[in-house]
């Protein structure tokens, strides 16, 4: 492939061009963070529950909150035991497959056969949770707050061929909240940051992306570039 002046000064105009795009969105992005950080700076940060009830009484508006997040009615499957937050009931079936693997034989020549394997597939899911949970001792609706990650319990076999694989959140999690407290309550879907204490929280939440759009920015120019380069061009000489 022989590349032109026309195309080395072409793909110049083409970087220019997505070096200013690329500015003017990191740009957006930086204002929007910069927002979003003033956000969390100017946030009350409560740690016990006399502080939580009256930020939720005055409508004290964006807060961290640090404490322990707790199923008030616990739930559980009987053939795992125990008592859970919330708990995923995953069913998964043994399957048989075939594909098509090339192979060669002594003498060099390819040749294609059937190959049969078995695989785990996901075959439908349920799960449970608690109705009701307390956080820093102060009780609300189970959607108040988004839940921890669950975790694996257990695979139970119904068969050779059926099995069940358990997740679960424990019924006590220790972690923030980040949450608008307004008109008695907190909003719904609030943040939870599970065993992680306010300071944290607020650094997690500011921590800048910026160089992350870059990265991938620098790639679709580097993308854009070469493959106008493989293009044909012929136009260019006209």
């Amino acid at each position: 492939m022989e590349i032109t002046k026309r195309e080395i000064l072409a793909s110049i105009t083409i970087i220019a061009v997505m070096l200013i795009l690329g500015f003017v969105i990191a740009g957006r992005i930086d204002a929007h963070q910069i927002q979003k950080n003033s956000e969390y700076y100017k946030a009350v940060q409560i740690t016990d529950s006399e502080q939580f009830r009256y930020g939720m009484d005055t409508s004290v508006g964006n807060a961290f909150v640090y404490g322990t997040l707790e199923a008030v009615d616990p739930v559980t499957y009987p053939e795992i035991g125990g008592q859970y937050l919330y708990v995923e009931k995953v069913e998964e079936h043994y399957n048989k497959h075939t594909r098509s693997v090339t192979e060669k034989d002594s003498n060099g020549h390819e040749y294609t056969r059937i190959e049969e394997y078995w695989t785990w597939d996901y075959a439908g899911d349920e799960s449970i949770h608690a109705q009701k949970i307390k956080f820093l001792d102060i009780e609300m609706d189970y959607r108040k707050i988004q839940m921890p990650t669950s975790r694996y319990i257990d695979t139970i076999y119904k068969s050779g061929y059926v099995r069940f694989d358990y997740y679960g959140v424990p019924t006590e999690n220790t972690g923030t909240v980040y949450t608008d407290l307004r008109d008695g309550t907190l909003s719904d879907d609030s943040s939870f940051f599970a065993d992680t204490d306010i300071e944290s929280a607020v650094k997690s939440m500011t921590t800048s992306w910026t160089w992350l759009f870059w990265g991938v920015w620098i790639l679709l120019t580097g993308a854009a570039t070469f493959g106008f380069y493989y293009l044909d061009n012929d136009w260019l000489n006209k």
